[in-house]
């Protein structure tokens, strides 16, 4: 058993609405590994970032991700930083991954500076989304097996542009 994709990005790319989008468009289950983490913990991921720290959530991330590799066949939405981590970024390589590109711009403005993305508060949440896009977009591209820059297309277009790619 294999997902047919994984989809990958930065917070505001659409990672959640594209996945649901596209496997709805091809027959296929989704699941979203953040929903995981949640129902494992009992708490919201903002929740576990404060309780717990960074470190103890991205150990039960990189733990979810690779259940989730192995148990799911459809579409898979992982988090924005699941790719922080080596031993995930090896478990991709084996799997078709769509990497959804947001500029930063787009990316602030989708988010809205959200408070239940803990990774985005604090005194200057600009200047943290461009430094996670910074030091993530490396590693997206290095898993990417399809990249689509999500900023002036809507989710229907976006997912049209998935399923282009797989047959490109």
């Amino acid at each position: 058993m294999s997902p047919r994709y994984v989809v990958v990005g930065p917070p505001g790319a659409g990672k959640t609405t594209v996945s649901e989008l596209l496997a709805a468009r091809l027959g296929l289950p989704f699941r979203d590994v953040d929903a995981d983490i949640v129902e494992l913990a009992g708490k919201p991921i903002s929740d576990i970032f404060t309780d717990d720290g960074e470190p103890a959530f991205r150990a039960m991330e990189e733990e979810a991700v690779a259940k989730a590799l192995v148990e799911h066949e459809g579409v898979l939405a992982l988090g924005g930083g699941a790719v922080l981590s080596a031993a995930t970024r090896d478990r991709l390589r084996e799997h078709t991954v769509v990497f959804l590109n947001v500029g930063m711009a787009e990316g602030v403005r989708r988010t809205g500076l959200a408070a239940n993305r803990p990774l985005l508060t604090g005194i200057n949440p600009r200047a943290t989304f461009k430094a996670l896009l910074d030091a993530r977009l490396p590693l997206y591209r290095e898993v990417a097996t399809i990249e689509v820059l999500t900023d002036s297309l809507d989710p229907d277009r976006v997912t049209d542009a998935v399923i282009k790619g797989e047959q490109a």
